[in-house]
């Protein structure tokens, strides 16, 4: 599993001639590197002096965010594994046998089902990945001061792990032969980047004014 390489590992592997994992497991690593960041952030925040004088109601949204941030990590690179899967299950439909025009068919049908999932994590991984900026907008609003940097940084990550899972979408996208379904992907996605980076400049702007 990807998930259980040294980082030096999964490096070498991704510069490797292989064409999983790429830019989809990247994206989805990026969210993960962005939970756990918000993760430390209010680990560093909670039971500390300046939490302990905040109201109940903020005390218990960083509790929340510390727990979503704490879940979505892994699932992020449950995703970051699927996304190489799924892409190494579409390039095994391409060497399928075409020599009769059911193989043909059979071969088609797999490809166009191939490009379908591929798609569909990194989607995934853009949608949660936009969810995350509630979490880290509170870790740069409430948590530490002294790690407030560490919440931009989550910041700067989600937007990576947006635009970079987007455009793997798009690239999957362009060989889906349903025209409304791919309108509508296309218009969920360019509404992903652009809310993502009014979060993400909301964000730093924050972080910045506590620098």
């Amino acid at each position: 599993m990807l998930q259980n390489l040294t980082v030096k590992e999964f490096i070498d592997e991704l510069a490797s001639n292989s064409p999983a994992p790429g830019g989809g497991s990247a994206a989805a690593l990026a969210a993960a590197l962005a939970g756990s960041l918000g993760s430390m952030v209010f680990n560093l925040t909670i039971n500390k002096k300046a939490y302990n004088e905040y109201e109940e109601e903020i005390k218990n949204s960083v509790l929340k965010a510390l727990e979503n941030t704490n879940a979505v990590k892994d699932e992020f690179l449950n995703l970051m594994e699927k996304d190489a899967e799924e892409f190494l299950e579409l390039m095994a439909a391409f060497k399928l046998p075409k020599d009769t025009e059911e193989e043909k068919l059979y071969r088609q049908n797999k490809i166009d089902q191939g490009y379908q999932k591929a798609l569909e994590i990194p989607y995934k991984v853009a949608n949660k990945a936009f969810e995350l900026y509630k979490c880290i907008e509170l870790a740069a609003r409430y948590g530490n001061k002294n790690a407030v940097s560490d919440a931009g940084v989550a910041a700067l990550l989600i937007q990576t792990a947006v635009e970079s899972a987007v455009l793997n979408v798009k690239i999957n996208l362009s060989s889906v032969k349903d025209q409304e379904y791919k309108l509508e992907v296309e218009k969920q996605c360019k509404s992903i980047v652009d809310e993502g980076l009014n979060k993400k400049n909301e964000i730093i702007s924050i972080v910045n004014s506590k620098l």
